[in-house]
């Protein structure tokens, strides 16, 4: 939960700075930050998943994890997650004054943002396993970076958003600890390992925009290397 606490804090830090002074950091230093970033977060995607003990594993998962998420259209489904909760939010008000609609705006784009990505998944999975909270940390970065944008456009329903990382954030570290208290440490190895791939396709496709990547659809790697993993353990496979 740590992570969690961190990234609301600075969503929190990113969204005040952003209501009062916004406004005076100029565009240039807002993207070349971002840039500066997305390469950190591409170094740390390749670091952790130098920790695999057969590359082999990982590659397997993922080729694996990206058939079944295209399969189930895990992209897509994300997508129309996030435009259905905008709709009900805002059909859900009657308050149709720009103040009001600039608010609704500002929290449910905001939400989204933070919520709905492989970046909160992963890391907030990884805090619950072993209690690293190094990408949430970074993502918490990211995350008060664009609160700033978002505050100083949209106000303070930014804010209110932070409340939604929490809650959301939380519930994926607290179910993953509880689930992974009998995984041994090859499978958060190679667990970890598979999210490095995935982080680094974020860095590619979303902070340094080289090259739009369905990473949604890798999400089920995750799974699916957990049990690939302990299938080789089960049957006593030399794999390491």
């Amino acid at each position: 939960m740590i992570g969690t606490l961190i990234n609301f804090a600075a969503i929190l830090a990113g969204g005040l700075i952003g209501l009062f002074a916004g406004n005076r950091i100029p565009l240039k230093v807002r993207q070349t930050l971002t840039s500066a970033l997305g390469l950190f977060t591409l170094a740390y995607g390749v670091h952790i998943f130098s920790q695999t003990q057969n590359m082999l594993v990982p590659l397997s998962s993922i080729v694996l994890g990206t058939i079944a998420g295209e399969a189930l259209k895990i992209e897509e489904l994300l997508n129309s997650l996030g435009e259905r909760i905008q709709q009900r939010v805002e059909h859900g008000t009657n308050a149709d004054s720009p103040v009001a609609q600039r608010f609704i705006t500002g929290f449910v784009t905001a939400s989204l943002l933070f919520c709905i990505g492989p970046m909160a998944i992963l890391g907030s999975i990884q805090d619950g396993l072993v209690g690293d909270y190094q990408m949430l940390a970074i993502k918490s970065i990211l995350d008060g970076i664009t609160a700033i944008a978002f505050a100083s456009t949209f106000g303070v329903g930014v804010l209110l958003s932070a409340a939604m990382v929490l809650v959301y954030q939380g519930a994926i570290s607290l179910l993953a600890g509880a689930l992974g208290k009998g995984f041994d440490q090859s499978v958060i190895l190679e667990m970890t390992s598979v999210g490095g791939v995935i982080l680094a396709g974020i860095a590619i496709s979303n902070l340094l925009e080289i090259k739009k990547i369905r990473i949604g659809s890798f999400l089920p790697a995750l799974l699916i290397v957990v049990l690939v993993v302990l299938l080789l353990n089960t049957l006593g496979i030399a794999w390491s």
